[in-house]
This record gives C-alpha cells, sequence and structure tokens, in this order.
C-alpha cells in the first residue's frame, strides 16, 4: 500500500522496479494497523536484541567543541569502522536519543556490509561539553566537519547518511547548504520533520514530548555550570515544552539574543532544498502522530519538482516505526538499505546516460 511520489526521470522507474520487487514492502505487517501511538511507544521502549557494541570516537572541532562518532561494531567487539564497505552516517533525533530502532537499524547495515556510525551532537548521549553553545535545530557546521573526516578517513568507500525524526532536520539542511559539495552519494529520512518551525508551535502528543524533553533536560543539567555563562539555566530546566526549551538555549541567549522569527529563517531544514544534489528517499507515514497531518507536513510540490526527492509514504506505520510482525523488525528499515543498494547499483551503472539526475 506504499506510493512512491517524486519528478519522473529514469532514476525514479529504476527505483520504483527495486522497491516493487523488495520483500520488505510485501505483507507480514504488524498487528496493530491503527494505533500509531502505541507504534511509536513499542519503537522507543523496545530494547534491542541484540544490543549492538559500539566504539566511541570523539572528533575535536574547529572551535574546540567536541562531538562523538560511534561506530557500530556488532554484538562481537570487532574493531570500529575498518570495514571496506559504504560508510553510512547515523543521525538521531533532534533530542540525541539513540533509540533501539537506530540501533537495530545499525546492526542490519553491519551485517549486510555497510560500515555504521552514528554522529552525537555537543552534548549529547555522553558526548562532553567543552564549549558553552550546542547546535542549532539546522545549523550544519558540526555534521560537516564530521562528514569531512569521515571522508578523509575512508577515501575510497562510498558515504550515505540516514535521520531518524526530527534528527532529519539536520541532515536536510546539510544537504541544501552543502549542495553538490555534500560529499554523500545517497540519503534517506526516516519519518523527517519538513516544517520545523510549525512543528515546535503545534508541539507534539505529551506521550512523546514529555520523554523528550526530560531526556534533554538530564542532559543539560550535567552541563549547567558551563552553560550558565551563555543562557538563563534555571529558565532553561524550567522549560514546560520543547519550544520553550529551544527558545531559551538558542534565543534568549546573554551574548547574541535573537528572536524567534530570526531563528527559524537560520534553521529551516528546506531553506536551501532547491540546492540538494544527491538522491534523498524520505519514509513517511500518514498517520506520524508526531509529524502531524500529511496535507500540512508534507511538503509535496517539493518531491513533483525536484529530481532528487523521493516520498515513500504509507498509509500505516506511525513515527519511525513501521513494525512487522517478527519481533524487534523493521519494514522500514529494509525500505532504506535496498534504497541504498539500488542507488549504488544504477549509479554504478548508468551514469554516463545522458539526462540522468546524479549527484554533481
Amino acid at each position: 500500500h506504499c506510493r512512491l511520489l517524486c519528478k519522473p526521470s529514469a532514476l525514479a522507474q529504476h527505483l520504483e522496479r527495486s522497491l516493487g520487487r523488495s520483500a520488505a514492502l510485501r505483507g507480514d505487517h504488524w498487528s496493530w494497523p491503527r494505533w500509531p501511538r502505541l507504534q511509536m511507544l513499542w519503537q522507543l521502549l523496545q530494547p534491542p536484541e541484540p544490543r549492538p557494541a559500539v566504539a566511541r570516537e570523539l572528533l575535536q572541532l574547529s572551535d574546540t567543541g567536541l562531538v562523538a562518532l560511534d561506530w557500530v561494531v556488532g554484538p562481537w567487539g570487532a574493531a570500529g569502522g575498518t570495514g571496506g564497505g559504504p560508510v553510512l552516517l547515523l543521525i538521531p533525533n533532534a533530542a540525541g536519543k539513540v533509540t533501539a530502532g537506530l540501533l537495530q537499524l545499525g546492526l542490519r547495515a553491519l551485517q549486510r556490509g555497510f560500515v555504521p556510525v552514528i554522529f552525537n551532537r555537543r552534548g549529547h548521549n555522553g558526548c562532553p561539553l567543552t564549549t558553552p553553545r550546542l547546535q542549532p535545530f539546522g545549523d550544519p557546521g558540526d555534521l560537516r566537519e564530521a562528514v569531512t573526516y569521515l571522508r578523509c578517513r575512508h577515501p575510497a568507500a562510498p558515504l550515505l547518511a540516514l535521520s531518524e525524526g526530527s534528527g532529519s532536520g539536520l541532515l536536510l539542511a546539510y544537504l541544501g547548504e552543502s549542495g553538490s559539495s555534500s560529499c554523500l552519494v545517497a540519503a534517506a529520512c526516516l519519518s523527517p520533520i519538513f516544517s520545523a518551525r510549525e512543528w515546535f508551535e503545534a508541539r507534539m502528543p505529551w506521550i512523546y514530548e514529555w520523554p523528550l524533553l526530560l531526556h534533554l533536560k538530564t542532559g543539560l543539567s550535567r552541563y549547567a555550570g558551563a552553560l550558565a555563562e551563555a543562557v538563563d539555566v534555571e529558565g532553561l530546566l524550567g522549560s514546560r515544552s520543547l519550544r520553550e526549551l529551544e527558545e531559551a538555549l538558542f534565543c534568549r541567549t546573554k551574548s547574541h539574543p535573537t528572536s524567534w522569527d530570526t531563528y527559524w529563517e537560520r534553521n529551516e531544514p528546506l531553506r536551501d532544498a532547491d540546492e540538494a544534489a544527491v538522491p534523498v528517499l524520505c519514509l513517511c507515514s500518514a498517520d506520524d502522530p508526531v509529524r502531524g497531518p500529511p496535507a500540512r507536513s508534507l511538503p509535496l510540490e517539493l518531491f513533483r519538482s525536484s529530481p532528487y526527492f523521493f516520498l515513500l509514504l504509507t498509509p500505516r506505520g506511525g513515527h519511525c516505526g513501521f513494525p512487522r510482525r517478527s519481533p524487534g523488525r523493521c519494514w522500514g528499515h529494509e525500505a532504506v538499505l535496498e534504497f541504498f543498494r539500488a542507488m549504488g547499483e544504477f549509479l554504478g551503472g548508468e551514469e554516463g546516460r545522458r539526462g540522468v539526475p546524479r549527484p554533481r
């Protein structure tokens, strides 16, 4: 029951054939299709089996800040980042929460021959905060430095990227700002948030917002002393919504305060979408309780006009859930891995054809 919405092209035809043959999109779906919030809770709370081991690497940025790269090495404890396959950069949601689903995707990618690595922003997921600033929602500066490092470390390997939920804002902003210099071969977004400002202002169901808010506050409280010189920490930790927290962190700063309007002029994920120059698959569900109704939250015209954006829309699947009957299985993971395989096949075999949209 999936629909592929995109601009007609040879690449689109190849992708449609590849996904049409994929077993991931045929049958064996979960028996709870009409309860998207229950699917969401299942996806958030279920621990991965087995839990993949990761090898952490800290990367120092140009302003002495740190981001953490967690190489997924599987349950076997092998050395991280030593495989010869494509490098798959995994970007968690904007709260920095590495879900069981993202870890499972990393493990499945590892089993398929990819080299998966998780990108952790400043101060997220145990990454030390060495500067009194965090990464704004749609500022791809830190991600750009991480991609440059991965390109240098694996110069011969194709570089792919996948984001989950609100983390897609960072990936989409990076693709737009970087254009033909992104160094990526292809990218995918699971349940992306396209219009971030409207998403913050509309608020999510409390059953999803409050756990993320608590997760963020718990992490930020560790760095209250370092952040005190830049923001009002008391107001920050007293925030009652993700919007209040975002404003306290990036708008009501002590040195460079800015308005909510100005902040989103610089951080909307799709502000430079017309400049994106690599194939991007966005896997979305019509019943996503976090993103909101499709008619309001999906930029359908972007998928109809750009040769690089592909929307795979399914009527059921919740938010980053896309569950199957098999415990811990997500058919969305199989779909994006098939997308990456199809892109490699197409770009490797037909990039010489005229009129084919491909990474510039």
